[in-house]
This record gives C-alpha cells, structure tokens and sequence, in this order.
C-alpha cells in the first residue's frame, strides 16, 4: 500500500513541474515520508545514495531550468546582459505570475524571460528592435527548453525513487 501511495505521489509531483510548482522537491519528500513511514526511520527501503542523488539531480535540474535561457538568449546574439536580463525576467514573472489560476507563474516566467532578455539587449547596445527581439525569443525558447529538461530530470527521479522502494 506505501509503494502505491508513493508512485501516486511521484505522478502528481510529475504533474506539478510544468506548471512551475516545486513537484522535484515533493517527491524528494515524498521519499523521505515513505523511508519514516514504512521502516520508522530515515533510513529505510530508499537509501542515502539515492536520495542525496535524487537531490543532487533535483539541483542540477533547478539550474538548468533557469540557465538555460542566457544560454539561447546569447546563442541567439545576445549579449551577456541579456543573458542575466533573461534569468532574472524569468525568475521575477515566475514570482509575480500572471492572474490566471494554474499555469498564470508559468506564463510569467516566459514572458519575464523574453521582456529581461529584450529590455536588457536594448539597453546595452542600444541594438534595434529587431535584434532585441531575436534574443528575446531565444531566451524564451530557452525556457522552454528548461522547463522540458526539468520534466525529464522528474521522471528520471521518479523512476530512481520507485526502483529504489521497490527492490
């Protein structure tokens, strides 16, 4: 009955990702929770390697997820300005979100990383418009790359996690 309630768990928190809720840092605890649930203590069926692992991919994913976009917004030929003027657009539309229920941080998140790279980009060179908005675009398909990549790292913590229970 735990290893349900933990793959039930694992599925929500998968769910939860692309819609910029912190479903890697849920299942982290989730984790936890089974270990003091089914053994009484910290460490029971899910070992320390894997969840020092799983935080560890849990890091590495939350980076990415935001470096990402000053990586497209520079291959894109944007300046390192708009590269820093993406992650904090993101993170600062990911904050304020937009007022639609659900998905409204998500949406702000991309649009905070296209305005921070554009306004940014603008600012620096003085470039025109055009290519502002060129940058602007690849720090927001960059954030869409993040946001992907980020899922990917969820379902591959997921899988470790009910291995790890499991066996």
């Amino acid at each position: 009955m735990g290893l349900l309630l933990l793959a039930l768990v694992l599925l929500v928190s998968i769910v939860m990702i692309p819609l910029g809720l912190p479903g890697l840092w849920v299942m982290i605890a989730a984790a936890v929770g089974y270990n003091a649930l089914t053994v009484g203590a910290i460490a029971g069926p899910i070992g320390w390697p894997t969840l020092v692992g799983t935080v560890a991919l849990g890091i590495v994913s939350e980076i990415l997820d935001f470096t990402l976009a000053a990586r497209f917004a520079r291959k894109y030929g944007g300046s390192r300005r708009a590269g820093w003027g993406a992650i904090v657009g993101g993170f600062l539309g990911a904050f304020a979100g937009i007022p639609i229920p659900i998905v409204g941080s998500v949406i702000g998140a991309f649009l905070g990383a296209f305005a921070g790279a554009f306004i940014a980009e603008m600012s620096n060179r003085g470039s025109g418009a055009g290519t502002a908005t060129r940058v602007a675009w690849g720090a927001l398909l960059g954030r869409a790359a993040g946001a992907a990549l980020k899922v990917g790292f969820g379902l591959a913590i997921a899988a470790w996690l009910l291995l790890a229970a499991w066996v």
